[in-house]
């Protein structure tokens, strides 16, 4: 829902100033929002005597906590929407609200919207018209639709005809991105559908799996470790689904990443968590005594559903733990992405999953038995007689004595091997 919000209200109790819930709404916007106003309501809680002091305070505050935002610096205005709270007459005049108004047209603005591209509609009502049909209302979130087009609902695999359209209780004949819609169709119950998308007739993909692009949200707590399980928000439904953390091999972390595609030819390293300043990982390091924990620039995850989700391609994704204990003062969203690659198949382990490159780091000790001559030593206890060398061939060896050398193959019939050291 926040991706259709062009400019968001933050707004805040005076007298308590954040709580849980308004961190997330501020992650979401974050996430989702370019611009925003805060409003700080219930002055008229705040004596009389203290009242600019505590306003003039919780302002500051505000303005600290969004000091590392996108919002930093965004307007702060102090209202009473309806003084003496839900109970009081309604000839109490609100506060403040006037100025709000001021504020509120000062930042708004037209946005770009664009009608090219494939029809895609985010649907939050939907309801029966006797007589009419359907309707589907929401807000377009790209392309555009006209009368007499067919639209498809993926959710149920139907795709109707566009009977007629309204906006704001007014016939039209073609809305397009940004415009918010009732669109009506025949033949169809409208309790099969609550909210979802709709879209230009197979234009969205059913996907099971995903590869995405990560950041965690630095408000929530604890790691985020491969394996769990979050609540995976995407396109316009929320799926449990599994993550799998990966990130690039060490020697790349500083390697310049580019933006909105997954690179299927390279190789990646297999993490048991996301990497943060705070993980377990890096905390372990810092004991090893290195000061500064290498973080890469970005980190990947493999995502694999509950359910099959209907979703357009970049679509963003949130992650988030929403089981957590709703009175505990704690953010529940943990990450957000950008989804780069979906796997439409079934049956994606056996056909798209081979093609993404992860490895694990291991490592094995063995024994120096002799030097051949001044490039080569022999070495054993590395592998079984059985083992099949020629798979370790090329990888690198260090010896304790600080050289580096390269497994050059097998020595004789009892596991030993060759390696060279340039």
């Amino acid at each position: 829902g926040a991706q259709i919000i062009d400019l968001m209200m933050l707004v805040i109790d005076v007298t308590k100033g954040m709580q849980t819930q308004s961190a997330e709404c501020l992650v979401i916007g974050q996430i989702a929002c370019q611009k925003m106003v805060v409003v700080l309501n219930k002055i008229d809680l705040l004596p009389e005597g203290k009242r600019q002091s505590a306003i003039e305070k919780m302002t500051k505050k505000m303005q600290k906590t969004l000091e590392n935002t996108k919002f930093c610096g965004c307007p702060i205005v102090a209202v009473a929407a309806k003084p003496g709270g839900p109970e009081a007459p309604e000839s109490e005049t609100p506060i403040g609200v006037s100025e709000l108004i001021e504020v509120l047209k000062s930042q708004a603005y037209l946005p770009s919207r664009d009608p090219s591209g494939h029809f895609l509609m985010a649907v939050d009502h939907c309801f029966s018209i006797k007589g009419q049909g359907t309707v589907m209302t929401g807000t377009i979130l790209s392309g555009s639709v006209s009368l007499g087009d067919n639209v498809e609902i993926p959710a149920l695999k139907v795709t109707k005809k566009v009977k007629s359209m309204q906006m704001f209780h007014t016939p039209v004949t073609y809305a397009m991105q940004g415009d918010r819609v009732g669109v009506c169709v025949t033949q169809f119950d409208p309790k099969l559908l609550e909210r979802g998308l709709i879209c230009t007739p197979e234009s969205l993909h059913t996907i099971h799996a995903a590869i995405i692009s990560l950041k965690k949200i630095q408000y929530f707590r604890g790691p985020l470790q491969t394996k769990a399980k979050f609540h995976i928000t995407v396109g316009h439904e929320t799926v449990m689904g599994r993550v799998m953390f990966f990130g690039p091999a060490p020697a790349d972390f500083n390697e310049e990443i580019q933006e909105n595609v997954f690179n299927f030819e390279k190789d990646y390293l297999y993490q048991e968590e996301y990497l943060s300043k705070d993980s377990k990982t890096s905390e372990e390091n810092k004991e090893n005594d290195q000061a500064e924990v290498q973080l890469p620039r970005q980190q990947w995850a493999l995502l694999e559903f509950e359910k099959p989700v209907a979703c357009p391609k970049l679509c963003l994704v949130i992650g988030s733990k929403l089981d957590t204990d709703i009175h505990a003062n704690t953010c529940r969203l943990a990450f957000h992405g950008v989804l780069l690659q979906g796997m439409e198949d079934k049956n994606y382990a056996e056909t798209s999953l081979p093609r993404l490159k992860v490895y694990k780091l291991k490592h094995k000790e063995g024994q120096v038995e002799r030097v051949m001559d001044d490039y080569s030593v022999i070495g054993r206890s590395l592998f079984k007689k059985e083992t099949n060398i020629q798979i370790f061939v090329g990888l690198k060896v260090k010896l304790s004595t600080g050289e580096d050398g390269v497994i050059e193959g097998g020595f004789g019939q009892s596991g030993k091997f060759k390696i060279r050291i340039p």
